[in-house]
């Protein structure tokens, strides 16, 4: 086990952090290659503007700590789990990201392009402005998150959950819906989006 205060524009390659409790410590602009963080921890700790290429974060637990304006490139978070993380203005390309356990948290203008999030369960995550285009959300639960203004531009919906869901400025026509659960609200921007004109008072 190896304790880590966390740096500062340092570049960590190759390194072995497997299990290692990093607890709340601050990583400011560090560059992970190919790191080997498996089943390691933390707990408030910070990653600022910090790029992840390659490397492994599978059955990691990170409970209220903030990857804040990361870049995530083929990575992977293989069974990985998300408690109350925030995760604002991150980026994640060619990235495995299930199975995912996320308990709430910012996902604020995040980017998940053309990633398989299929029967990730997001409940009440924010996830307002996120461009999740292209994404397989197939069987996925996104009840009661926050997605005004995302972008789900030919983002696959089928069996998606969206009741409960934020949708203000959000497209629907753009996605792809198939058996797509979605609540009164949700239903009447939908037709709205088509060109009907609900009554509401009818």
């Amino acid at each position: 086990m190896t304790e880590h205060q966390g740096a500062s524009g340092q570049h960590f390659r190759s390194e072995d952090w497997y299990g290692d409790d990093l607890g709340a410590a601050r990583f400011v602009e560090c560059t992970f290659t190919d790191v080997d963080l498996s089943e390691a921890t933390t707990s408030g700790a910070v990653f600022e503007r910090c790029t992840f290429h390659g490397g492994r974060l599978n059955a990691s637990t990170h409970t209220a700590t903030a990857f804040v304006g990361c870049d995530f490139r083929r990575t992977s978070l293989f069974d990985a789990t998300l408690d109350g993380c925030k995760l604002v203005g991150s980026t994640f390309s060619e990235c495995v990201l299930r199975p995912l356990t996320v308990t709430g948290g910012s996902w604020l203008g995040v980017t998940i392009r053309g990633t398989n999030l299929s029967r990730l369960d997001l409940s009440g995550v924010d996830l307002r402005e996120a461009d999740l285009s292209l994404s397989d959300l197939t069987l996925a639960t996104l009840a009661r998150a926050r997605l005004d203004r995302a972008v789900l531009r030919e983002a696959v919906l089928d069996r998606t959950d969206l009741r409960g869901a934020s949708l203000d400025g959000v497209d629907l026509s753009e996605a792809v819906l198939a058996r797509t659960q979605l609540d009164l609200a949700g239903a009447v921007l939908l037709a709205e989006l088509h060109g009907a004109v609900v009554d509401a008072s009818a």
